[in-house]
């Protein structure tokens, strides 16, 4: 970028470097949000053509998933060229246009980062992989066979299989903890670092407000590459990985979660400050130690900001227990730390799916505003993905209709990612429901037409007007965007809890239950707030909940 243009893009970046505590991000997944080109897929200028409607929704940022040069074996997680625009997207030139439209409509731009591993079709894993001798021969994660032919170690792939790959040119194992042609950098290089904060610096000069980090606790791996123990079977779970996959079977305390990614981090930190009001959130992936390395990747101020933790996105119910149990073993393992929640994103089941039965059918769309409520409410910052806030549900693919390397090995029992990422729906009686005039690159399902944009926006009660009227009320509580968290009750099917900034406090009380609930009036003053949406009642002795409903007040 010529030294003008640079300039340019960085022109309007406010001073404030604290915007994304609290913030609300809105994930977009370019391959699904809007397609301009009619080839199926969306892309770059689609995102800037719904800029408007995503500003409406009163968001602080977006995030964009992956649209670098790809092969796309796993639609972009899998980067060949960090430095270009994948052309099914568009150019840079696009991306330019759409961190300038952002900007003007008040929006921040994070991108995701992902910096693990590469594709195999990279350059830089093409003369790695020439020779043992070349300059980029420990750029990825290289070891020999056992004397058996066997891989050096018993470490699993996230996707199925040995995690290492036998590549017949330098006749040794390389390491990939997703697909095999997703291998591993080796950042015990400091050549790999340097290369890789060159490419952060590349996207901050073209004027991106921070980065989401794919899977941050995958950077370093072991370097004596000892074996993972086994984990005990009562401590399995299926947050990371599906419960049909062995990788749930190990304690990856080597293959991943290593202590010397503590100082990458302090120099991709120490990168972001150069920069006026940068951010950075990192996905954390792990069933066991998740919390504990949020606390040690967001302490001291000069690491992560914040975390997208997983908590909230596993199958495991929704209860007022669960909520308090989750946040308070956050501020136990984290007191210093700032959690990024959320309900949904590209990953996993789509909530409204995972939690659907729950509930009965006809309470459906108002639990599902209860929970966006509670989302928007907890201390952290949150993340929003795309079609949640028009209550689109899981989309049953047909096999045939497959996308997901991941869904295709493990099918039938885990599906894959495919069902929530189909394309928004924009206009009910459209061709793909407005996303594309050309056949979309996975189904868009019938039912989501009925969920459209065109059929919620002037709907005063839509699920869509919510989430814009819940986000209204929140930019006007200083409270519920930066203030401290205290759960008072969570017995039952209410959770109450307060958040306090200076002299400011709030209570919300939010009903679980499918049943009119009553709780006792705190003591003291308290006045009823409105404009959330919701309508809990504040009577002489009591508050009234009404099925999945809210009570928000301020605290005298």
């Amino acid at each position: 970028m010529k030294a003008g243009e640079t300039t340019a893009a960085l022109v309007g970046r406010e001073a404030d470097r604290d915007w994304w505590r609290g913030a609300v991000i809105y994930q977009i997944y370019p391959r699904s949000f809007q397609d301009t080109s009619g080839d199926g897929i969306g892309d770059i200028n689609g995102i800037t053509r719904r800029l408007p409607y995503v500003a409406s929704l009163g968001v602080d940022a977006i995030w964009i998933s992956p649209f670098f040069t790809s092969p796309m074996k796993d639609f972009g997680y899998d980067v060949s060229d960090y430095r270009s625009v994948d052309e099914m997207f568009g150019t840079l030139h696009d991306f330019d246009m759409l961190i300038a439209e952002a900007h003007r409509l008040g929006l921040k731009v994070m991108i995701d980062l992902v910096i693990s591993h590469t594709s195999d079709q990279h350059p830089w894993f093409v003369e790695s992989r020439a020779s043992k001798s070349n300059a980029k021969a420990d750029w990825y994660v290289w070891a020999d066979a056992k004397p058996d032919g066997t891989p050096p170690n018993n470490w699993l792939s996230i996707f199925g299989g040995s995690g290492w790959h036998w590549d017949p040119t330098r006749m040794q194992y390389y390491l990939h903890n997703f697909l095999a042609s997703q291998p591993d950098l080796n950042f015990h290089n400091r050549d790999v670092q340097d290369a890789l904060l060159d490419v952060t610096r590349f996207w901050l000069e073209r004027g991106v407000d921070g980065f989401r980090l794919d899977t941050i606790n995958f950077y370093f791996h072991d370097k004596e590459l000892r074996d993972n123990p086994a984990l005990d079977p009562t401590l399995r779970n299926a947050t990371i990985a599906p419960a049909v996959n062995p990788y749930n079977w190990q304690d990856h305390i080597r293959d991943k979660n290593q202590p010397e990614n503590l100082l990458f981090l302090q120099r991709f930190r120490a990168l972001m400050e150069e920069y006026p009001a940068i951010a950075a959130v990192g996905e954390v992936g792990d069933a066991q130690y998740g919390l504990q390395i949020v606390a040690d990747y967001t302490s001291g101020g000069d690491k992560m900001h914040m975390c997208y933790a997983f908590d909230f996105l596993s199958g495991e119910p929704l209860t007022p227990t669960r909520v308090a149990s989750v946040i308070g073993r956050f501020q136990t393992a984290a007191p210093e730390g700032w959690a990024c929640w959320a309900f949904s994103n590209h990953d996993v089941m789509r909530h409204s799916s995972r939690w659907l039965h729950l509930v009965r059918e006809h309470d459906f769309e108002q639990y599902l505003r209860m929970l966006s409520g509670l989302l928007m409410s907890l201390r952290g910052s949150v993340c929003l993905y795309q079609g949640e806030e028009l209550g689109l549900t899981e989309a049953d693919i047909a096999f045939e209709d497959l996308q997901d390397p991941y869904g295709i090995q493990f099918w039938p029992d885990f599906k894959g990612r495919d069902g929530c990422r189909t394309p928004m729906v924009w206009e009910h009686d459209r061709p793909s429901g407005g996303f594309s005039v050309g056949q979309p690159w996975l189904p868009v399902p019938p039912e989501h037409r009925n969920h459209a944009v065109d059929l919620q926006d002037h709907r005063h009660a839509s699920i869509l007007n919510h989430y814009r009227h819940f986000l209204k009320f929140r930019r006007s509580q200083q409270a519920l965007i930066k203030g401290d968290m205290e759960v008072l009750s969570s017995d039952g099917d209410v959770l109450v809890f307060t958040r306090s900034v200076g002299n400011e406090s709030l209570i919300c009380m939010f009903n679980f239950a499918g049943t009119y609930q009553t709780v006792p009036r705190p003591q003291g003053g308290i006045t009823g707030l409105e404009g959330h949406g919701f309508s809990g009642l504040l009577r002489e002795s009591d508050i009234e909940l009404p099925p999945y409903n809210a009570f928000i007040g301020r605290l005298d």
